[in-house]
């Protein structure tokens, strides 16, 4: 992270009433920095100061795309996103692992297991796990796709847990077990 970047805002917005409830992103400079269900502003900006260490202020401007995008796929209407992430905000191991997960095509899956393979480390299941669990950006780099080596769902954060990780994928016609 660059040190201009250090001191740079995170810009936020809200989007309403979807599906799954109201849906708040975050950009910095370089993009995508977090995408949460929150009940309030300030809980959403408490969490990313806590977790980026940066300032936070509204900047429905900057996330207008963003909000458009997830908008779209919650309505079904988009299955790709087109929006910069900021990596830098992730720690090395957590983006190798969500840079995979990120290539997961809509309405498929890979399991734990599966991309801990493609790391070159198969005994990484668990690992991949909490890089998964610690997602920042979930439904953009969409962790919901990936489940366990039985083909069960095996925990999700966002939303109501696992029923929301279930819709995600009935939504996208994902075939589970």
């Amino acid at each position: 992270m660059g040190k201009m970047d250090k001191f740079s805002p995170l810009r936020t917005g809200i989007l309403q009433n979807t599906p799954l409830g109201h849906l708040w992103v975050a950009f910095s400079d370089r993009g995508l920095a977090a995408i949460e269900w929150s009940q309030d502003e300030a809980d959403f900006s408490t969490y990313l100061t806590k977790r980026f260490k940066r300032t936070v202020q509204p900047g429905p401007e900057a996330v207008a795309s963003a909000l458009r995008q997830l908008d779209e796929y919650l309505q079904g209407t988009r299955r790709a996103f087109d929006l910069p992430i900021d990596w830098s905000l992730l720690w090395p191991f957590q983006r190798q692992v969500l840079e995979l997960v990120l290539a997961i095509p809509y309405g498929q899956t890979r399991t734990y297991g599966d991309i801990a393979y493609e790391i070159g480390n198969p005994h990484a299941a668990r690992a991949v796990g909490r890089a998964n669990a610690t997602n920042p950006m979930p439904l953009v780099i969409p962790c919901h796709r990936v489940i366990g080596s039985d083909g069960k769902l095996h925990g999700y954060g966002g939303g109501r847990g696992l029923p929301t990780k279930e819709w995600l994928l009935q939504m996208e016609g994902a075939v589970l077990t």
